[in-house]
């Protein structure tokens, strides 16, 4: 008789949710997308992050993440880089269907609509895996109730790094629901910085140099009708706060709404 037994398995700490992975997509040897399991329990609003990881040695090891799923999905996704050394993500990027994630009951941020003031124009900057919030707010309705044109503006150094492009350029517009609410308001404008591609350099470039505006046909930024929303690397964030307050933009924050916002939570472990 074999008195052996299996591994219990790891207790989940009250201030997470343990959820089971459903799928994963590896989008190039840095990057790579997952969705879980959703406790009915967990609300966000779109734009916001939680804490989310792995048990390691019986312990919680999480960063903040976006989440990239819109608010009315059944399930949860989120899009990570790989850090090979890095404490998390070297463990993360392994994942596998089946496995058990920790997402943080406590969801926040400030990369959502009600710290900005009304306005005209939406424009969601993003390097990289900044990119998460953004396919969750150009998912949700609301966005597209408080603002005519809605701009999702991102830039990689690879084009294998654009995830999601597909979504914007061919899923969205065709969606059941959200297609006819999103035509004629949502724009897509990738960039590249390191490969040959039909837009190449930053976007504080591509905004200063104004061909941004020209190849959408929308005028310049102005705090008058445009709101922005940041959410990239530190370079990014700084330059582009840099140059939107140049511009007469104000941060916008909880309780009090500004001309822009930024994301400053952002995984590089």
């Amino acid at each position: 008789m074999n008195d052996a037994t299996s591994p219990a398995p790891p207790v989940i700490p009250a201030a997470y949710f343990g959820e089971r992975v459903t799928w994963v997509h590896h989008w190039t040897d840095r990057l790579f997308s997952f969705r879980c399991t959703r406790d009915a329990h967990f609300r966000f609003r779109a734009g916001e992050f939680a804490m989310i990881g792995l048990m390691v040695n019986g312990k919680p090891l999480v960063r903040a993440y976006s989440m990239a799923s819109p608010t009315w999905d059944e399930e949860l996704e989120f899009l990570s880089i790989k850090v090979q050394d890095g404490p998390l993500t070297s463990r993360l990027q392994h994942i596998a269907v089946g496995d058990t994630v920790l997402i943080g009951k406590k969801p926040t941020g400030t990369l959502v609509t009600d710290n900005l003031r009304p306005g005209r124009t939406l424009w969601l900057l993003a390097t990289g895996t900044g990119l998460a919030p953004f396919l969750s707010l150009a998912r949700e309705p609301d966005v597209y109730d408080r603002f005519e044109t809605v701009v999702v503006a991102h830039t990689v150094r690879q084009v294998a790094e654009l995830a999601h492009r597909e979504l914007f350029e061919r899923d969205l517009p065709q969606h059941e629901f959200l297609g006819e609410m999103v035509a004629g308001k949502l724009r897509y404008y990738p960039s590249v910085t390191r490969e040959p591609f039909a837009t190449q350099g930053r976007i504080t470039t591509l905004i200063e140099n104004g061909r941004i505006f020209a190849d959408l046909g929308l005028p310049v930024l102005s705090p008058e009708h445009d709101r922005v929303m940041l959410c990239g690397s530190e370079a990014m964030n700084r330059d582009c706060k840099a140059m939107l307050e140049a511009r007469g933009f104000e941060e916008g924050a909880n309780n009090a709404p500004g001309t822009y916002v930024v994301e400053k939570a952002f995984v590089t472990k």
